[in-house]
């Protein structure tokens, strides 16, 4: 229908086109607030830079998206780079609601010791024979040494609730003494040295495949699903995010936040414990000198990737495992151009550097101010 140039106000068809094109300009002007609120959601940097880490990869490593299908299961290095992010995806879960509630925790690298250590010297492995074929058994069945283990990781995650949550200690002093001791404790049990399993089925957990996928992804992504459902789907969720904001009055409130500060830490123990078996099953042994060796930088920095702030209150789960996987690609990308190892850690502080930056109010501040004074000089030239 179209609108005439000098319109009948008594017309109603010229009301009815009228109301039309106001109903158009207004979904047009609409638009750019619509991508404005978009390029503003806390999951639109996450992504873009792990689109743009990949991008890169595309262009220097030859072949890097290609998939092959070989002996039943996927190769490539993409799945390479997923199978290698699953235990930083469960630890950066775990890390995530500690430091929704204003905590850290740095002893997640030395419960991955721990609870490797605990699986691998309870599994080990013996040969036995089997009608005339010898084969390893393991020295006690296998689930029990798993129980056993993440019992372990459990155990370590109340030490540092009771300290947090019951005696006041500051988070990073708690987990410190967990950090130094955990990992001496898990070398003692080792006595130093590497121990060996032999026992396949263990070998499953984190080299193992599922529909031509590594397992060790659905144990991430199911780990991922049951902590998301809680968060969003009961209170939980919101009490933590109120315990981060403001504990004081979360706990007037009736928030008991003892308890739930010393649930999180728990539940980042037994994260790190889970990790801790598919690191040592990957590799088919407990070194308890180097399993797990500055994850707690990684599960730190992949949060803080996520969106999560240092300062607590509201998380994002999806944020966080979006994190690891751009830590994962990141250190992917660095070994196969030939880079040396140490160079990672310096990107690794740079990355660290630019996120605290970018969570300054300052800099923030900084940042809007000199934006605002752009925009005034090209309004003002444009009025001149």
């Amino acid at each position: 229908m179209s609108i005439p140039l000098n319109p009948d106000p008594m017309n109603p068809d010229h009301l009815s086109g009228a109301r039309l094109q106001n109903v158009q300009n207004d979904a047009n002007s609409s638009s750019p607030t619509t991508l404005r609120l978009l390029l503003r959601h806390p999951l639109v940097r996450p992504l873009a830079a792990l689109a743009l880490l990949l991008a890169v990869d595309f262009f220097l490593i030859p072949g890097f998206f290609r998939l092959e299908w070989k002996d039943g299961h996927l190769y490539g290095s993409l799945i390479d780079i997923v199978n290698r992010a699953a235990p930083l995806i469960l630890t950066a879960l775990g890390m995530t609601l500690v430091i929704a509630t204003r905590g850290i925790d740095i002893s997640v690298g030395a419960v991955v010791a721990i609870s490797g250590t605990v699986a691998a010297l309870l599994i080990g492995g013996t040969m036995e024979m089997h009608n005339g074929v010898p084969e390893y058994a393991s020295r006690i069945p296998m689930l029990w040494a798993l129980a056993a283990a993440m019992g372990a990781a459990i155990l370590c995650g109340a030490w540092n609730g009771f300290l947090v949550a019951t005696l006041g200690l500051q988070p990073i002093i708690a987990t410190l003494i967990l950090m130094v001791g955990g990992r001496g404790l898990a070398q003692l049990l080792t006595d130093g040295q590497i121990i060996t399993v032999y026992y396949k089925p263990f070998f499953y957990i984190g080299s193992g495949y599922l529909f031509g996928l590594p397992f060790s992804l659905f144990i991430a992504i199911g780990v991922f699903l049951v902590v998301a459902l809680l968060m969003r789907k009961t209170a939980l969720g919101l009490f933590i995010e109120s315990v981060g904001i403001n504990p004081v009055a979360a706990r007037l409130a009736g928030i008991r936040t003892a308890a739930l500060i010393f649930f999180v830490y728990m539940f980042c123990s037994a994260c790190a414990g889970v990790a801790g078996l598919m690191i040592s099953s990957n590799i088919k042994s407990a070194d308890a000198n180097n399993a797990g060796l500055l994850l707690e930088l990684d599960a730190i920095l992949a949060v803080t990737l996520g969106g999560t702030s240092l300062a607590g209150g509201k998380f994002s789960l999806v944020g966080s495992a979006i994190g690891a996987l751009i830590i994962q690609a990141l250190t992917y990308t660095i070994y196969s151009m030939g880079v040396p190892p140490e160079v990672n850690m310096v990107v690794k502080s740079v990355v660290v550097f630019a996120v605290c930056l970018s969570q300054s109010p300052e800099f923030r501040g900084l940042g809007a101010a000199l934006s605002g004074g752009a925009a005034g000089a090209r309004s003002s030239t444009g009025k001149k």
